[in-house]
């Protein structure tokens, strides 16, 4: 019983993730296509102001996942890892670099050296979710059981490819919902149109990659396709669907907050009717929920820690994306520095 709940609960945080790391990456996939250094400055003003409060902290929900696996499903860890060394490597390494591409390409002086961190950032932010996606999609084909071994087969197969091409899709259509809301909130009404399109035409993308992907797992992960067509998983599957469509229509109206909860929820759906899809396995078709999980006594406290994660981590975590979405979170700028040096000044940085 507590393995099938830390199984959901790691379900859970796998599509928190998807969903908060997601916003991220898509922002650097439209900071990648924004063109060239004229053309693009605007988009990119916007995805640095939109990100710079949050995007650290969105690793939260990475580091939950790893926790749970690691500790209550230690042989799924085990035989995942093994078995998905080199693609979950170059996202680690494509985690850190796109980390320190943005944050290195805000304080750089040169015109050069802000292209260079400039794109670090943005191609890490395009390899990461495909080669996590990758992975995901080598696990849900059943080429993954304990003992196998490193293979490009593993990740590399037309299942994988998909998924890695839909995190991808997944990605700029959260990114592109995302930065029209802070487009209306940063009052830059032509910046609201331009990602309202990029919205539109990523979910257009993520439907017909949906459909293929469907299609792909029909013949090369039968027991994902399967899940994805019956019970709680096609569900899940139909619920992703309506809350795309939704989402659709709430774009071509006023982006904003009811757009980004229902982008989110598009996009989680999705990830929730996968996990269902593979039940009752961790690895279709060669490992159970209780086949993977650790000792009993392990997985209690680690319930118990999770419940506590709950009542401390997870309410921080949401007052500072509320802070976030109310502009709250903005740099001061060198007025209000100026104005803070002023001893009869009002300014934030003189109340702080």
């Amino acid at each position: 019983m507590t393995a099938d709940l830390m199984a959901v609960v790691l379900l859970l945080a796998i599509a928190a993730y998807t969903c908060a790391g997601g916003t991220d990456y898509g922002a650097g996939f439209w900071d990648l296509t924004a063109g060239g250094a004229e053309r693009g400055k605007q988009p990119r003003w916007l995805i640095d102001h939109a990100m710079a409060p949050v995007w650290e902290v969105n690793n939260v929900w990475l580091i939950f996942v790893f926790v749970i696996m690691w500790t209550g499903f230690p042989t799924l860890f085990q035989a995942v890892f093994s078995a998905m060394w080199l693609p979950l490597a170059l996202a680690a390494v494509g985690l850190v670099l796109r980390g320190a591409g943005f944050a290195f390409r805000k304080v750089a002086r040169k015109l050069a050296e802000r292209r260079l961190y400039g794109a670090v950032f943005a191609l890490a932010s395009l390899v990461t979710p495909f080669f996590l996606g990758a992975a995901v999609g080598g696990v849900a084909s059943g080429r993954v059981k304990l003992g196998t071994e490193a293979s490009a087969d593993a990740w590399s197969n037309p299942t994988s490819v998909m998924f890695g091409l839909l995190a991808v899709a997944a990605t700029a259509f959260l990114g592109a919902v995302f930065l029209a809301g802070d487009a209306r909130r940063f009052d830059a009404p032509h910046l609201i149109a331009y990602f309202r399109r990029r919205g539109l035409l990523s979910l257009i993308a993520l439907a017909v990659l949906a459909l293929i992907t469907l299609f792909v797992t029909s013949e090369d992960a039968p027991h994902i396709w399967h899940g994805l067509t019956h019970g709680a998983g096609l569900a899940f599957a139909i619920a992703a669907g309506a809350a795309s469509l939704n989402t659709a229509w709430l774009l071509t109206r006023r982006p904003g907050g009811w757009a980004r909860a229902s982008a989110v929820g598009a996009v989680a759906c999705a990830v929730l009717a996968w996990g269902l899809a593979q039940r009752p396995y961790l690895l279709p078709t060669s490992m159970t929920v209780a086949e993977g999980a650790g000792a009993s006594t392990t997985l209690t406290w680690l319930a118990f820690v999770t419940l506590v994660a709950l009542v401390i981590v997870v309410p921080a975590v949401v007052f500072l994306y509320w802070l976030d979405t109310r502009g709250d979170l903005e740099e001061l700028s060198e007025a209000d520095l100026r104005q803070g040096d002023d001893p009869g000044g009002g300014g934030r940085a003189g109340t702080t």
